[in-house]
């Protein structure tokens, strides 16, 4: 097991390597400083789901408000392209001094994470919250369009749309389809959907399987389950030396490759110092 790792206030992770991804709700604009300086690697404001339709204005002001105060940045969760909202949405966040990115709520279809990229001035990543069916089905659609930066599962909506169950057997293939879709769109690994509730045994295992299936990402309910999910995301101490004598092998017999298995190790052992390296993880003993 790893230690705790250090807090996002002291290691800036970038966006493409984040684990953890907080969704906060828009509507407790007290709460924003706390999550900013929690451990999670990024925080998401959310206008869209934490928010009622009748407060959408109000939330979104707040939230504005606190971008363009001066050392504030977040990601925001926007209202769907389809929805009324989207357009108030672009048009409020397109000037915010601190915004680092959108999740589009609802994605459904590339051309609208395209349509989101150029109604921000095409300069703001967009990450792709599937959350559907119809999402899934057009992942590769989707990852491979302008403006997409990451793909994210919207796991709860998505059982609700296909009456699929929480199980890890069921919910193998959509996060199959967002894995394989994220590497033919030359996308990083997606964000993986949150863990409901208060126990860090089933939020250790279920970060757990979010590693298995490829996802490098979890979106997050509550400040306490970021420093789970980072650890569990992070490669172990035990990886890391394995990564450190496999390369320093490899530097000392000159670079030979000597079998067909080398190559594939050699991939594996220089992304595990990548991340052991942005994650601030070292290997045992040194």
């Amino acid at each position: 097991m790893n230690a705790p790792l250090p807090a996002s206030t002291t290691r800036e992770i970038a966006p493409e390597l984040a684990r953890s991804w907080l969704l906060v709700a828009a509507t407790r604009p007290e709460t924003f400083d706390d999550a900013a300086a929690s451990h999670a690697d990024a925080v998401v404001l959310d206008i869209e789901d934490a928010v009622d339709a009748s407060h959408k204005d109000e939330a979104r002001e707040d939230v504005i408000r606190w971008l363009n105060t001066e050392g504030n940045s977040a990601w925001v969760r926007i209202n769907d392209a389809t929805s009324d909202h989207w357009s108030a949405d672009l048009e409020g966040l397109r000037s915010a001094a601190g915004l680092k990115g959108v999740m589009l709520a609802k994605t459904e279809f590339g051309s609208q994470v395209e349509d989101t990229f150029n109604r921000l001035g095409a300069r703001v990543p967009v990450v792709a919250l599937v959350e559907s069916a119809i999402g899934i089905e057009n992942a590769t659609e989707i990852a491979r369009a302008k403006g997409a930066f990451r793909l994210a599962f919207g796991s709860g909506d998505f059982r609700r749309d296909t009456g699929m169950s929480a199980d890890r057997e069921a919910m193998a293939y959509p996060r199959a389809r967002l894995v394989i879709s994220s590497r033919a769109g030359g996308l990083p690994g997606p964000i993986d959907g949150p863990t409901v509730g208060s126990s860090h045994p089933i939020l250790r295992e279920q970060s757990a399987i979010t590693v298995s299936m490829g996802m490098t990402g979890k979106l997050c309910l509550q400040t306490d389950q970021t420093p789970v999910v980072n650890e569990v995301i992070s490669p172990t101490r035990t990886d890391v030396e394995w990564a450190y004598e496999f390369l320093e092998d490899f530097d000392a017999r000159g670079r030979i490759v000597r079998d067909g298995s080398d190559l594939p190790r050699l991939g594996r052992a220089r992304k595990i110092m990548q991340l052991a390296e942005a994650f601030g993880v070292t290997p045992n003993g040194r």
